[in-house]
């Protein structure tokens, strides 16, 4: 396992961490407690120090599972969560203020209830689960910040940007008051490279690249005969016909990808690592072949430029979140 900095944090981060959404099981059906909780136990073993959950993640389930690996771990794990929106909408609905969404109590109360849940004493990076660039100017978000970093309750604070909007994050970069931004990244969104990375290398801010496989898509295993459980994310995701979609741009994907070596999903993550600017990518990993799986493409490296100037004509830029 190789490791980057988080920004100027001073937070050293593994390439491959663990997105813990999935393991809450609430959209992700299928999760089983003790299988996660080992899932979480070979990716700590293989190297990875990172974890990103949520208090929203199966009503705060995610963050106790996360918290017994953690607790239990030989070695220092650096935990990641997010503060809900009030309003529980995802994403951010503009127009709406930051009152209905983020006021400075919630924030903090929020963040107490992580603490609780993941038996810790401090989070090393809390995040604001969704985002509004019209909330730039507002006061609750940056003194709650800045009251979090100065009780030695949160170490860094950031926010997660809302699907497939990388610029609405700029002007809270350029702030200087966030340490990280979480932001969908992978082989059909390759968006944030036009200008969020450079910001984010210029202001020292470090990158969490969530969603690389888009939710499973880029993983080569669905096709129009796919189903899944009812009441899934991914049945929502994959609704109509998205998945017929999917099959035929993965199936362009894997003829240019021809001699590369390892699976699509393991391809899909090194794209990620290959640009300089992302800290760590966190696919969601509920079970332990798909943590050593993963956790292979840090060993693999970067792509070569040739691998990637291919990959950059797969760019699809869709909201399947709609």
């Amino acid at each position: 396992m190789r490791y980057r900095a988080l920004g100027k944090t001073g937070i050293e981060v593994s390439e491959i961490g663990y997105g813990a959404w999935g393991i809450g099981g609430r959209q992700w059906l299928g999760a089983d407690d003790q299988e996660s909780l080992r899932a979480l136990g070979r990716a700590i073993e293989l190297g990875v120090n990172f974890i990103d959950t949520a208090l929203a993640y199966g009503e705060g389930r995610s963050e106790q599972l996360v918290g017994k690996a953690v607790r239990e771990a030989p070695g220092k794990v650096w935990v990641a969560t997010k503060v809900p929106p009030k309003n529980l909408l995802w994403p951010a609905r503009p127009g709406v203020g930051i009152d209905e969404v983020f006021p400075y109590d919630h924030i903090i109360r929020c963040t107490e209830q992580s603490l609780r849940n993941l038996g810790v004493d401090v989070i090393d990076l809390q995040q604001l689960h969704v985002w509004n660039p019209e909330w730039i100017d507002c006061d609750d978000w940056r003194r709650a910040f800045e009251d979090l970093k100065k009780s030695g309750k949160a170490r860094a604070v950031g926010i997660s940007i809302n699907d497939h909007q990388p610029d609405s994050a700029l002007e809270a970069v350029q702030t200087g008051l966030i340490d990280a931004v979480q932001v969908i990244y992978n082989i059909f969104d390759q968006s944030p490279e036009r200008n969020l990375f450079r910001l984010t290398q210029q202001m020292g801010v470090g990158v969490l690249a969530r969603v690389p496989l888009d939710e499973g898509g880029l993983t080569g295993t669905i096709d129009e005969n796919t189903t899944f459980p009812k009441g899934d994310f991914r049945e929502r995701y994959f609704r109509g016909d998205r998945k017929r979609q999917v099959a035929e741009r993965v199936a362009a994907l894997k003829r240019d990808l021809a001699g590369v070596e390892g699976t699509l999903a393991e391809i899909a993550l090194r794209f990620c690592i290959s640009h300089p600017a992302v800290s760590t990518v966190i696919p969601g990993m509920r079970r332990v072949k798909t943590v050593e799986s993963s956790c292979s493409a840090s060993e693999r490296g970067p792509l070569g430029a040739d691998v990637l100037a291919k990959l950059k004509r797969h760019a699809w830029e869709r909201n399947f979140y709609d």
